[in-house]
């Protein structure tokens, strides 16, 4: 008779060596055991106590009874560890599919929900889709590329359509298929050969060593592995000197995309690796466009001067003013109203800013104190008009260009040169106005300031009017003075 003794370490299933004549029992396939081909059955109960096992056992005094009909390599003592380390990932795994059907049901944002999939979806950089496509269809496509431009313009959306293109199936695409597995893993971001990595979180030295060991293995899946680095410009300078010599000559499977908001900060000798492209600030136009296709697809009904608001809240960020439609939905329901934008985010409305620019050419003090007032009451951001008080100004500025040096849009004849020095003092006063303690004292000083450098005169342009004046008098003037 021959009990249980200890435990066998050398598998991923539990195992039990049996006496000296070290028979192995397998609980994980079946719960049996095999003796020179005669099965040996055994209990979980007897297992689990160590009591003896049935009579009949077969003698094989010195002989070895193979674990699920395979022999124990003892040259991998690690291989309990390496085992332990895959039913973790597999564990993990598991979870995640779990948590990710519960959240199926959940509310995506706008945002998300309309991110573009393709080249054609992409709005407002026609330039860069331009490239790009004419990139995969020359086959000149390069090792790395560094896409700059402000928030929410579609950097980190046009490398994940990037990346989607170059691995399509049958070879890189400028239209691959929308529903392959590949493509939504890649749109999802759980393509395990596109790399989206955090610059701001994994800016070190030893992460960058480590990003260039797994640039040597080839990728699982898909032709090309990419790393897609968001705010590269968080990298230490280590980091980026660590990332040089790849960047400069990579594995011809690999391609580097990086995305960032100050292009300043990027090394000179990364930027000279990389193909860079601008990406530019959204015009309002193009964002109250696609802003109404979304309102017609998400059945809302929305005032065109109300997403005319909310492009001007964006300032060129298309993500911006889908979020800022998102939360307007949900606080107004499905009519939206252009009052509703203005009374949520505090802005003036496009007749109070042209009232307020018309009482600052006038320089009636009276009515600019008096309508500052009535706009603090009302809770409104001061600065945010402040900046719609230079952009209506401009645009007074451009007709008085257009017009031979004068504009008459708000009822006088604006001159170039005053429409300048307003506009240059109420934008030396931004600071002030945004930062500073008082933000209706300092909004007030502001426009006050405005009107006198618009009353102002040059000296050299007055010395100029006065001769031009002084030329058009009669010989017989000129005698007697």
């Amino acid at each position: 008779m021959t009990k249980v003794l200890q435990q066998c370490n050398g598998y991923r299933h539990n195992c039990g060596i049996i006496s000296l004549e070290n028979f192995h029992f397998n609980e994980g396939f079946g719960r049996r055991l095999v003796s020179e081909g005669t099965p040996l059955a055994i209990s979980r109960n007897e297992f689990k106590k160590g009591v003896e096992i049935r009579e009949g056992i077969p003698d094989v005094e010195g002989g070895r009874v193979l674990c699920n009909e395979r022999p124990e390599n003892p040259a991998r003592a690690g291989r309990q560890q390496r085992y332990l380390g895959i039913l973790c990932a597999v564990g993990c795994l598991a979870v995640f599919l779990f948590f990710s059907r519960m959240s199926k049901g959940g509310y995506q944002v706008i945002a998300r929900r309309w991110r573009p999939q393709t080249f054609d979806e992409l709005v407002g950089q026609d330039h860069i889709v331009r490239t790009l496509k004419n990139a995969i269809t020359t086959e000149r496509i390069a090792h790395a590329y560094l896409f700059v431009g402000p928030r929410g313009t579609g950097k980190t959306s046009t490398a994940r359509i990037l990346a989607k293109a170059l691995n399509a199936e049958g070879g890189a695409s400028i239209a691959p298929d929308p529903e392959s597995e590949i493509s939504q893993a890649i749109m999802s971001g759980h393509c395990m050969d596109v790399i989206e990595i955090d610059g701001a979180s994994n800016n070190s030295v030893d992460q960058v060593r480590d990003l260039r060991e797994d640039c040597q293995y080839a990728p699982a899946q898909c032709t090309y592995k990419i790393y897609i680095i968001d705010e590269v410009h968080m990298l230490s300078a280590q980091a980026f000197n660590a990332l040089l010599k790849t960047l400069e000559e990579p594995p011809s499977h690999v391609k580097f995309i990086f995305a960032t908001t100050e292009s300043h900060k990027v090394l000179p000798t990364i930027t000279s690796r990389c193909q860079r492209f601008e990406f530019r600030p959204i015009s309002d136009e193009v964002i109250v466009d696609r802003l109404s296709q979304i309102a017609d697809a998400e059945k809302i009904a929305v005032d065109p001067n109300a997403l005319l608001s909310i492009a001007r809240l964006a300032n060129g960020g298309m993500r911006d003013a889908q979020s800022i439609l998102d939360q307007m939905i949900s606080f107004c329901g499905e009519k939206i109203g252009v009052d509703d934008v203005l009374n949520v985010y505090g802005l003036a409305s496009a007749d109070d800013v042209e009232a307020l620019a018309k009482a600052l050419v006038e320089a009636d003090y009276a009515k600019i104190i008096a309508m500052v007032e009535q706009l603090a009451e009302g809770g409104l951001d001061l600065y945010r008009i402040l900046l719609d008080l230079q952009a209506l100004l401009r645009e007074i500025l451009l007709d008085a260009i257009k017009n031979g040096g004068k504009s008459a849009r708000l009822g006088e004849g604006l001159a170039v040169e005053s429409l300048m020095r307003m506009l240059d003092t109420l934008h030396a006063s931004e600071g002030a106005v945004q930062r500073g303690l008082s933000q209706k004292v300092n909004f007030e000083v502001a426009l006050l300031r405005g009107v006198e450098a618009g009353r102002a005169r040059a000296i050299d342009n007055l010395i100029k009017e006065i001769s031009d004046l002084a030329g058009q008098l009669p010989e017989d003037g000129k005698k007697n003075d």
